[in-house]
């Protein structure tokens, strides 16, 4: 298994400033790397809980938790998006994980990592990576509609736009002509499949080789079919619903769309006085970081703090 390795680890908790006894939620749990630093912050006395739509992201998590004898961190498989709801369960750590009190409704610090874990592309067996023949789900549970069904049912024009604006490919008319142009009978059911007709369709010199052809259409793909950019934004304007007052939130996108969308949000907030910009523009990985995990060759890190009171 590829050994995870927390991207922007430092600055993620400079931003979100862990203290003892605080409650912390990791929306984008993942490999545990982000958690494990903020446990180590808030105490035995403190509690975090963690998402993740991927079910194996949360077994393993159980399993790295228990060996490092943490007991108050709650991991449940579910959707960020979906956390004014979780939240309102504020009984969860208290029946669940056996410590007799209870969270509350809201959080001291929120984090989202939004991209997806090397693990995750290489191990999931749900076609993310383009270097696997897999399956072609590209989904992250199955309550998504699959990727080798969408490529059936959308148009070339839907296509084509979603190539276009989730995956900002110069290509996106010629590879969507090629996917939709292809025999039914012949129907796209693997990754292999999908990047090879990519590779095949695209020039030989395609970004003079610094990626692979079928990196961006892949991750536009995801993006689509997993609703992240709708996620995110659901997450965003119910950051009331999320954070206490003075709360913390980092979010480290890889995506302009997103980076737009959360610095959107923050300006926004801002104008309303309902939000204290911590970082005035994005960070980003440093050139030793980037030589030691190529993963944060594209993050961008943005913090605020919820103030409800100005």
């Amino acid at each position: 298994m590829t050994v995870h390795k927390p991207v922007l680890l430092n600055e993620v908790i400079n931003i979100l400033n862990p203290q003892l006894g605080e409650f912390f939620v990791d929306g984008t749990f993942g490999g545990g790397g982000h958690a494990k630093a903020i446990l180590e912050k808030i105490g035995e006395n403190g509690k975090l809980l963690g998402i993740d739509w991927n079910k194996g992201a949360i077994e393993s998590g159980r399993f790295q938790v228990s060996s490092l004898k943490f007991k108050n961190i709650l991991l449940i498989q579910d959707n960020f998006a979906n956390l004014p709801e979780i939240l309102q369960k504020n009984s969860l750590f208290s029946t669940e994980v056996g410590i007799p009190t209870a969270v509350g409704t809201k959080a001291d610090g929120l984090l989202l990592d939004l991209g997806i874990s090397s693990d995750e592309l290489e191990n999931s067996g749900r076609g993310f990576s383009f270097r696997k023949d897999e399956p072609l789900l590209m989904t992250y549970n199955d309550n998504e509609i699959p990727v080798k069904d969408l490529l059936r049912q959308l148009s070339k024009e839907e296509l084509t736009k979603i190539i276009k604006n989730y995956g900002e490919e110069n290509w996106a008319i010629k590879i969507a002509e090629a996917i939709k142009n292809r025999p039914r009978k012949k129907s796209i059911e693997t990754s292999r499949e999908l990047a090879e007709l990519i590779s095949e369709t695209l020039p030989r010199n395609y970004e003079r080789g610094r990626i692979h052809p079928a990196t961006r259409t892949f991750m536009a793909l995801r993006i689509y079919a997993n609703k992240e950019l709708e996620n995110l934004e659901n997450v965003l304007k119910n950051i009331d619903k999320i954070l206490k007052n003075k709360g913390r939130i980092a979010i480290i996108s890889f995506h302009s769309l997103e980076d737009r969308i959360v610095k959107n949000y923050f300006r926004n907030m801002a104008k309303e006085n309902l939000l204290e910009i911590i970082t005035k523009k994005p960070i980003v990985a440093s050139r030793e970081e980037i030589l030691e995990n190529p993963r944060s060759r594209s993050a961008k890190l943005r913090g605020a703090i919820y103030d409800n009171n100005n």
